[in-house]
């Protein structure tokens, strides 16, 4: 049993450095001084309605989330307005974009600039003040932030569309 557990934890960490390096462009995560940023105590799943973003409080202060409650973040290359995600390919399988039904998104407590784009997956992608908005394949759960400051382009978003850049939590060697 105990074997079993080291095996699932080990390919779960490799899952995370490959998702890490897809997106950066680097085999492994540059330095070790990201720290762990995962909810101390994983926030139950409460359906957000009809709105494709609300908000809610986290170790990082208030954060927008997703209808699920998973924490939405951006990335750092794409460039506010241009209407286009730079996240492509594999980086898209470990940073899905949050998607819209339609190019109206209803949101709940964002007060940033709420519009859509179309994202590299053909689908109607959100955006928050002009940047394309992205979850993370490493959070289990709603209120994890383990993609904060991911190689240092991989930010939680703040209700009014700022990026939120510090982190919490102790060193966790990615």
């Amino acid at each position: 049993m105990r074997r079993t557990a080291r095996i699932t934890t080990a390919l779960a960490t490799a899952t995370l450095l490959a998702a890490t390096a897809a997106c950066s462009g680097t085999e492994e995560p540059a330095g070790d001084g990201a720290t762990d940023t995962t909810a101390e105590e994983p926030m139950d799943a409460e359906p957000m309605g009809d709105a494709v973003l609300a908000t809610t409080d986290s170790e990082l202060g208030e954060i927008v989330v997703d209808g699920e409650g998973m924490t939405v973040y951006y990335f750092t290359p794409d460039e506010p307005g241009s209407g286009v995600s730079v996240c492509e390919d594999e980086c898209l399988t470990n940073w899905p974009p949050v998607h819209a039904q339609d190019e109206d998104p209803q949101v709940d407590g964002v007060t940033a600039e709420v519009g859509t784009i179309t994202g590299n997956d053909g689908e109607l992608q959100v955006t928050l003040d002009g940047r394309p908005v992205y979850l993370f394949v490493g959070d289990e759960a709603p209120g994890d932030v383990a993609g904060q400051g991911v190689e240092d382009v991989w930010w939680v978003v703040a209700p009014d569309g700022a990026e939120v850049t510090e982190t919490a939590g102790a060193d966790s060697g990615y």
